[in-house]
């Protein structure tokens, strides 16, 4: 098995690149990101890597459909509310999005936390695509390098095999290029399991929102053993990518998140109005009691399932009743 191959044969690889002092030279910590508002925005620490971020971050994916100036614009904005968290992935319009901070960036590189990530599996794939990366974000190292959206055990053993990405990874942290590593998906928590049982990784990024404990969920799967091994853990899809609008408030899908043990939701957002959303939430968070957290289970588990889900893999038998597709049946 690609654990046993690993462990046995690589230890050797890993005891000298994680020998190095190239990480541990990088700061170990954020000052505050400017912006008259910052303190406004509650902090938490990112697991064992001790860096405090702002409870909620901005994420990359969508400012491609924004102009350049538009999304340099809305980034400003975000950057002057006070959130330090800004994620990216090289995949994300085929760089666009990495390219977009780098422009908006510039000046800022010391007061935020910036990652990225890749979707290549091989050692030789990842090392390119991180030097794209840094190109296109005008950096010369991640705070946080991510493999992203691992999806199945075929994928988790190219990862971790002979010149699988991970050696590309533990690399670039002894040479500074990344702080921190990590890893994400969307589609099968069972895969997240996996993942966190055949390497000490810093972080773990996966889909957590009101509709997810009722179908392949990774809030019941993964989140504690997270916890336990004291990984940064953030969130993403908190809304259900907008979908669970239809029957849910952004305040109570963005109060759900919090309540749970994160350091930071990653919030998507194309308009002002959008991030005065997310922001008004945070400023004000105060954690679910049990009966606002069965409420809002109550109204999510009508939208349950891979239909609204449609990122995880879908479940022979598992179906989502036509009235709750019906677009008028939230009113």
């Amino acid at each position: 098995m690609f654990g046993k191959r690993w462990v046995h044969h690589r230890r050797g690889f890993l005891r000298g690149l994680l020998g190095g002092a190239a990480a541990a030279a990088l700061p170990r910590s954020l000052g505050g990101a400017s912006g008259s508002s910052a303190s406004d925005i509650p902090t938490r620490v990112l697991g064992k890597t001790g860096v405090r971020v702002t409870a909620i971050g901005l994420g990359g994916a969508r400012l491609p459909m924004l102009s350049d100036d538009a999304a340099v614009r809305l980034v400003d904005a975000v950057y002057d509310a006070g959130i330090n968290f800004f994620d990216t992935a090289r995949s994300y319009t085929d760089g666009r999005s990495e390219r977009i901070y780098g422009r908006a960036l510039q000046g800022k590189r010391k007061k935020i936390f910036l990652t990225s990530k890749t979707t290549e599996r091989s050692r030789a794939g990842a090392e390119r695509e991180l030097g794209e990366t840094l190109g296109h974000l005008k950096t010369e190292y991640l705070d946080l390098w991510q493999i992203h959206g691992v999806s199945t055990m075929d994928e988790v053993e190219q990862i971790f095999g002979p010149d699988g990405a991970l050696e590309a990874f533990v690399r670039a942290k002894k040479e500074g290029k990344a702080r921190f590593i990590g890893f994400t998906g969307h589609h099968d928590p069972e895969i997240h399991v996996a993942m966190l049982e055949h390497f000490d990784f810093d972080t773990i990024l996966m889909p957590l929102h009101p509709a997810d404990p009722h179908y392949l969920s990774f809030e019941k799967r993964v989140l504690a053993r997270a916890a336990e091994k004291n990984l940064g853990i953030t969130a993403m899809k908190v809304t259900g990518n907008a979908m669970l609008l239809r029957a849910l408030t952004v305040d109570e899908c963005l109060r759900y998140v919090l309540s749970l043990p994160i350091a930071c939701a990653i919030m998507g957002c194309t308009t002002p109005g959008q991030l005065d959303d997310n922001l008004r939430v945070v400023r004000s968070f105060s954690p679910l009691n049990e009966e606002e957290k069965k409420a809002i289970l109550a109204k999510s588990d009508r939208v349950k399932g891979p239909a609204l889900e449609y990122w995880k893999k879908h479940i022979e038998g598992s179906s989502v009743s036509v009235k709750s597709l019906d677009p008028g049946y939230f009113g």
